[in-house]
């Protein structure tokens, strides 16, 4: 696929948007009576665009794509993506955004695009892979830089809930976010402030 690797992401693009835009489309248009109902068009519409995002995704995980999923702006994509109503569209724009950080070059780009704070909202998000996704997210982008904002108060009192968790994975996760990318002071002033609130990002749904 060398050769035509970034051809191939390209059509993937190319491939969204046109689907993208048919969604806007399907639920303006009139419903003509021989067409299938509009909920349906829609219904079709978005599993086609959760179907081209997780493809998306999959290919942000191998280093070879980076320069091409740059060019093509798909860091952008997944970064919009984030504010979707469709939770499977915010797990695979969430997952993608997971494998791209780990270069550097694209770490850079996600904190000058502000991207730390739609990270940090997915982290109330009720699909656990979201949340485990947006956690190890934050923890790539922490740089001493960026420390203030992926380890602020908030997160790390969300932090210190999902250490909590029923779920395994992610109260090993939290904890290590915990010990590794906090100081014991931002730890104890976050369990401190919990112990006084009831109001703090959910734990999601096992």
């Amino acid at each position: 696929m060398e050769l035509g690797r970034l051809e191939y992401l390209q059509a993937l693009v190319t491939e969204f948007q046109a689907t993208e835009s048919a969604g806007t489309a399907a639920a303006a248009a009139p419903q003509p009576r021989a067409e299938p109902p509009r909920a349906q068009r829609r219904f079709r519409v978005a599993e086609a665009k959760e179907q081209v995002l997780a493809n998306l995704a999959n290919f942000a995980y191998d280093p070879r794509n980076y320069e091409h999923l740059r060019r093509l702006q798909v860091l952008d994509l997944f970064l919009d993506m984030l504010g979707e109503s469709s939770d499977t569209l915010v797990e695979f724009a969430m997952g993608g955004l997971c494998n791209l950080c780990l270069d550097k070059t694209n770490k850079d780009y996600i904190l000058e695009a502000n991207g730390v704070e739609p990270i940090i909202n997915c982290l109330s998000s009720a699909n656990e892979e979201t949340v485990m996704s947006a956690v190890t997210t934050l923890m790539y982008l922490t740089t001493p830089q960026s420390r203030q904002q992926t380890t602020a108060l908030p997160v790390v009192e969300c932090m210190l809930r999902f250490s909590l968790s029923a779920s395994r994975r992610l109260s090993n996760l939290a904890t290590v976010f915990l010990q590794d990318y906090c100081t014991p002071l931002q730890v104890e002033e976050a369990r401190s402030l919990s112990k006084h609130t009831a109001v703090g990002i959910p734990l999601p749904k096992d």
